[in-house]
């Protein structure tokens, strides 16, 4: 894929270049999936706060640059949550570049109750880099590639249920070693648990915003009560960030936290961690396409040549 591969036109869910997102799925549908894109309709997810003119750009793109015979556009969190069976609910995801808290209610996303935390994947990883570089620093750890640390993370990293107290015992850090593939390995220990900690506690880098629990906390409040106990007895967790051990446990523990602390005491969410959680996403949106009450939802290359890109609001909005 050389040079196009490793272009990354989206930032924090927000596409940042365009240019570079178009030769990205040209190069994806033609070099790597071998289809031509004008016999194939296409279903595109969208970040639950992504701009609403961002889906004019998609349907230009896809239509007159493409030239796909139709298409859909749902939300992310819409497909995570379809991925489940469900259709109303909240959506967690914890992405690559973006957390969401996203209230569905019989397919529609309620936009004004819905809240992000730019801390994510990436964020994570970079932290980690920086954290085993202060634990490390003969290893040259600078100069590591972003794939051997995402490895790294993946497969050594936890989440704390008691941050504090964990960081000052020593005998709850659990050094394990990994080797980094030239040759030396890294140990790794407190920084097993440090490093997904900003999702909770986004102030270890510097940012004044709320952790992931108390964002969903707010998503849950911000509905009407009628609905609240409905959508929090359906909180679907999705992106690859959700798959840290101890992730869901220390989530419904804080939850359940925020919602006694506010008076909220009845109110027990129930959180939904498929084992597939890390592309919940892509499975809605497989699973919805395949539905035969879904094909009358695209819009076709007709239609959108007669109306340009107001139908696209009109449908997907």
């Amino acid at each position: 894929m050389g040079g196009v591969a490793r272009a990354h036109p989206i930032k924090h869910g927000v596409v940042v270049d365009w240019e570079a997102l178009e030769r990205l799925w040209e190069r994806l549908l033609v070099g790597g999936l071998r289809v031509c894109p004008e016999q194939w309709p296409v279903l595109v997810s969208d970040s639950p706060s992504a701009p609403p003119a961002g889906r004019d750009r998609i349907a230009e793109l896809l239509f007159e640059t493409l030239a796909v015979p139709a298409c859909h556009m749902a939300s992310t969190a819409l497909l995570a949550l379809c991925s489940t069976g469900a259709f109303s609910g909240l959506a967690v995801e914890a992405g690559a570049g973006v957390c969401h808290a996203t209230p569905i209610y019989a397919g529609h996303a309620w936009h004004e109750a819905t809240f992000r935390l730019d801390v994510a994947g990436s964020t994570l990883s970079r932290y980690l880099r920086d954290l085993l570089v202060a634990a490390c620093p003969h290893l040259q750890l600078q100069a590591l590639p972003r794939k051997a640390i995402t490895q790294l993370k993946k497969r050594c990293c936890y989440v704390s249920l008691d941050f504090e107290g964990d960081l000052h015992n020593p005998d709850c850090h659990h050094p394990v070693s990994f080797c980094l593939g030239n040759g030396c390995s890294v140990c790794l220990s407190s920084e097993r648990f440090r490093c997904p900690e900003p999702i909770f506690q986004p102030s270890l880098l510097g940012q004044a915003r709320p952790g992931l629990p108390a964002l969903v906390f707010r998503a849950l409040q911000k509905v009407p009560a009628t609905l609240r106990k409905r959508l929090a007895d359906t909180v679907v967790l999705a992106g690859g960030s959700t798959l840290f051990p101890g992730f869901t446990k220390r989530l419904e523990m804080e939850l359940e936290a925020q919602c006694r602390r506010h008076g909220y005491g009845a109110l027990r969410p129930c959180l939904v961690a498929a084992p597939g959680r890390g592309t919940a996403v892509w499975t809605g949106g497989s699973m919805v396409a395949s539905l035969r009450s879904f094909q009358c939802r695209w819009i076709t290359r007709a239609m959108y040549q007669e109306c340009g890109s107001r139908l696209v609001h009109e449908v997907f909005d």
